[in-house]
């Protein structure tokens, strides 16, 4: 079940296991935490490794508010210090990503290393959503809408979200159904479904602008960021890598490949090996 922390007046739920610098894991949407069980003990060999529930998801406080990736990421800021930590190496997938993003520019003296895994910055994502990509992205728009989403949604939430779990896997042994239909447990709790929206709500206009006046500012990631995308996926025909280097400055990753959206899950053997090398932990 994990832990509870008091954080910027949410109980956030975390799980925490190993001894050692600090690992910090950032789940995406329609996720949890739990997305981390294959990826977490194996760190945890050498790291103490703590993966919360996100403001809103899984079993931390569906809050009615906060959900701009600056104060996510104040969350998780005050989380780490909270249990006595400094700094820590970050790996966000998806939505986790974006906080993770915005932690190591708002705060780039806890963030020593940042992965992120299947995404690019949101404001390049904004840039590029041309018909192709909005096609590919339609959910982004949708979940920006007031209310219609948790209407619809929550008339089928296993059926909603099952259609992600298909569409943007490739290996889908990592999605067994136990993982699913936790997935859907989550969200199908009083507000989950609201918090996850509105975390995607808060992409347009509130992150678009801190983004943005970041960007115009010259502020870039300074510390070595990794990134990982699946090759079977939905970033496999962007040049991913060209894309992040217009944000950070030590920039390196590539493709995994046979692997869709669900990297921890669809291919966490390889991702590990990955985090390993770029931890400078590869045993």
């Amino acid at each position: 079940m994990g832990e509870v922390a008091l954080v910027n007046g949410l109980r956030m739920h975390y799980l925490r296991a190993g001894e050692g610098p600090l690992v910090v894991l950032l789940h995406g949407w329609p996720q949890t935490s739990h997305c981390w069980r294959f990826l977490l003990p194996e760190l945890a060999r050498d790291h103490t490794v703590i993966a919360p529930d996100l403001r809103g998801y899984g079993r931390t406080d569906k809050a009615t508010g906060g959900y701009d990736k600056r104060t996510m990421a104040s969350d998780i800021s005050v989380l780490i210090e909270t249990l006595g930590f400094a700094s820590a190496a970050v790996v966000g997938h998806d939505r986790g990503g974006r906080v993770a993003h915005r932690w190591g520019l708002d705060r780039p003296d806890q963030v020593d290393r940042l992965a992120v895994l299947d995404i690019l910055p949101t404001r390049a994502m904004w840039q590029r959503l041309d018909a192709k990509l909005g096609a590919a992205y339609w959910h982004w728009l949708f979940h920006l809408q007031p209310d219609l989403p948790e209407r619809l949604a929550g008339q089928d939430v296993a059926g909603y979200l099952s259609y992600f779990f298909e569409k943007w896997t490739v290996n889908r042994h990592g999605l067994e159904p136990a993982a699913i239909d936790e997935y859907v447990r989550a969200f199908s709790a009083p507000g989950a479904l609201r918090a996850g929206f509105d975390d995607y709500r808060a992409s347009f206009p509130h992150d678009a602008e801190h983004d943005d006046t970041d960007f115009a500012a010259g502020h870039r990631l300074g510390m070595p960021v990794l990134a990982l995308w699946g090759g079977s996926g939905l970033l496999g025909s962007l040049p991913a890598l060209d894309i992040w280097r217009e944000y950070a400055d030590d920039v390196r990753g590539g493709a995994i490949p046979d692997c869709g959206h669900f990297l921890p899950e669809e291919r966490p053997a390889e991702v590990l090996a990955e985090l390993r090398e770029f931890l400078g932990t590869d045993k």
